[in-house]
């Protein structure tokens, strides 16, 4: 059994069951949670059974798809319903998100009319929305759980951590304050891969994921007004009237989430390059994602399914659109199918035209802390390279390129799930030196150009291929030219261009092994040094107060050590990890300027 084949459970579902427990249970959850991963599971409808042995069973209750309550969980053994299998149940299950940011098909919610009447004068403005007492208790809740993420790193942050951040998670949503929330479950979420040594983890996305939820529950006690807002976040997006569209197809990825959602998304543009999407997305992983491919769009009267929208056209009218470019599937919605457009026609071919580095720039500030919740911003970019071949990574292969101006560019799969095709098609890909082709990518922040490949043109020049759906085959790359540029290196590279990587390391190393580790790495003058020569002051100060305050403990009168101060020591790390990541996107605007 894998965590996948278990529904998604609700962050307070979870919470419950393990508070519930006694002291001597919750020892043994990490370790029960574990055994019930390795047992077979049965599905009947909305109920997924579970043998424990030839008598016991446990069962899973999911209407929707979603366990939604603690007595959806159900136990056969002598000790229920106080045993522990319900709540290592719970824990083994993808953790739900009472709100994704997707659905099945897009719930509009209208956008609240502008108020009339005259508009307030300076005097008569009512003061900025500052958070209530309730939000901030959930803030600092979330704060609380996080710290203690660091101070016990991953290796410590078992079942019970997890649960501190679901309950916390919970009570922040039920207060109104979603972006945190949602922090917090990708925590739990990143917390369970690296714990079950999946392949996919990248202790840099939970480095991300904890700096998120670190930073907006310690920014919601402070910010008010159009700040608080951002801060706040919102679960769901209003929809706008948007009037009559003509769309052009452009692609579709996959669309598998950590709580258990699958489904595609499929991305158009309009007459003006706007781009907009389609999804359906629900309950189902990566299965869903690969047959809901080839159903319908929910969009109108367009029989189309969502690889032909990928390649044809859409005339809608009475069109609604989120602020995140999110096409609603209302009632009032009408859509025909219309004539598409090659990656080499207009309107889509100006998505090429634009430098890549003003791509990159729009790229960046729509993936930004500080972002505009409104703002439509996309995080693709449209090139035209030449494939040079494979290097190898400290994390894989990846597939060098040669893009407009020069710039080399490292393409990664968008995904590793071997149901999918990203893998496959790009090691493909990587046998074809010399071949030119028209790609469209997802921006990675790193310090040299860098794009998760979602789509390209087909290398015989006819048509698309959408990476995550579409296998290519040998007999698609019909003897490539020779390059016209040196191949790459086929060695590991080594080195880093900057010395940056020094405190990088040590905020990983927080996350990975948690505060005391970090205390006894003794003296770091050696590597502060280094960074204060290549010119990083801050970074140098940074990392010699990180150290500092990871080793400092005081003592009371009687000589007794005094509890850490998890607080200091969690602002030190959250500091020193929103530095590394400011200086990465900007090393990274910087490495896509024209060599």
């Amino acid at each position: 059994m894998t965590a996948t084949q278990l529904p998604p459970v609700a962050p307070e579902v979870t919470a419950t069951l393990v508070e519930g427990l006694s002291p001597r249970l919750r020892k043994r959850l990490d370790a029960t949670a574990a055994k019930l991963g390795a047992l077979p599971t049965q599905r009947a409808g909305d109920t997924v059974t579970i043998a424990l042995d030839d008598e016991t069973e446990l069962r899973l209750h999911a209407p929707g798809g979603v366990v939604v309550t603690a007595d959806a969980i159900a136990c056969g053994c002598l000790l229920a319903p106080a045993c522990v299998h319900r709540a290592a149940a719970a824990c083994a299950a993808p953790t739900a998100d009472p709100a994704p940011e997707v659905g099945r098909a897009a719930q509009e919610i209208p956008e609240p009319a502008p108020a009339t009447g005259p508009a307030p004068t300076p005097d008569s403005a009512s003061p900025p929305e500052v958070a209530s007492p309730a939000q901030r208790a959930a803030a600092g809740a979330l704060w609380a759980a996080g710290t203690a993420v660091l101070e016990a790193g991953v290796d410590g942050a078992g079942a019970v951590t997890q649960s501190a951040l679901l309950r916390a998670a919970h009570t922040a949503r039920l207060q109104h304050l979603p972006r945190a929330a949602g922090a917090a479950l990708s925590v739990v979420t990143l917390l369970r891969a690296a714990r079950a040594g999946d392949p996919a983890y990248r202790t840099a996305d939970l480095v991300t994921a904890l700096t998120e939820l670190l930073d907006t529950a310690r920014r919601v006690g402070t910010a008010s007004g159009a700040e608080l807002a951002a801060v706040k976040g919102r679960a769901r997006r209003p929809y706008s009237p948007d009037g009559s569209l003509r769309l052009y197809g452009l692609f579709t990825e996959p669309v598998v989430t950590d709580s258990g959602h699958g489904g595609v998304r499929t991305w158009v543009a309009g007459t003006d390059g706007r781009l907009c999407t389609v999804d359906d997305v629900a309950p189902g992983g990566v299965g869903r994602a690969l047959g809901v491919a080839d159903r319908a769009v929910r969009l109108g009267d367009s029989a189309l399914t969502h690889r032909e929208l990928g390649r044809a056209g859409l005339a809608v009218s009475g069109a609604t659109v989120s602020p995140d470019g999110r096409l609603g599937a209302g009632k009032g919605v009408k859509a025909v199918t219309a004539r598409g457009a090659a990656w080499t026609e207009q309107p889509l071919a100006a998505l090429w035209e634009t430098p890549p580095s003003e791509q990159a720039a729009r790229a960046l500030r729509s993936t930004s802390r500080d972002a505009d919740q409104d703002g439509g911003g996309s995080d693709l970019l449209f090139l035209d390279v030449e494939l040079l071949g494979p290097v190898r990574e400290s994390g894989g292969t990846c597939l060098l390129a040669l893009g407009t101006g020069g710039i080399p560019v490292r393409l990664t799969a968008a995904g590793d799930d071997p149901a999918l095709a990203h893998r496959d098609n790009l090691m493909l890909l990587a046998t074809a030196p010399g071949t030119r082709l028209r790609i469209i990518g997802r921006l990675v922040p790193a310090p040299h150009p860098r794009l998760t490949l979602l789509a390209c043109s087909h290398p015989t020049g006819e048509g698309t291929i959408d990476l995550g759906l579409d296998r290519l085959r040998r007999a698609d790359l019909p003897g490539a030219a020779a390059p016209v540029h040196p191949a790459p290196p086929q060695h590991e590279e080594s080195g880093a261009h900057s010395p940056l990587y020094l405190l990088e390391r040590r905020v990983e190393q927080t996350v990975l092994a948690g505060r005391a580790a970090l205390g006894m790495l003794g003296d770091v003058t050696a590597e502060t040094g280094r960074i204060r020569r290549a010119g990083l002051p801050t970074a140098a100060g940074l990392l010699t107060a990180l150290c500092t305050s990871a080793a400092q403990r005081e003592r009371d009168h009687f000589g007794r050590l005094l509890p850490a101060d998890t607080d200091g020591f969690a602002t030190y790390w959250l500091s020193a990890a929103r530095y590394t990541a400011a200086v990465t996107e900007a090393l990274c605007a910087a490495a896509w300027e024209p060599a």
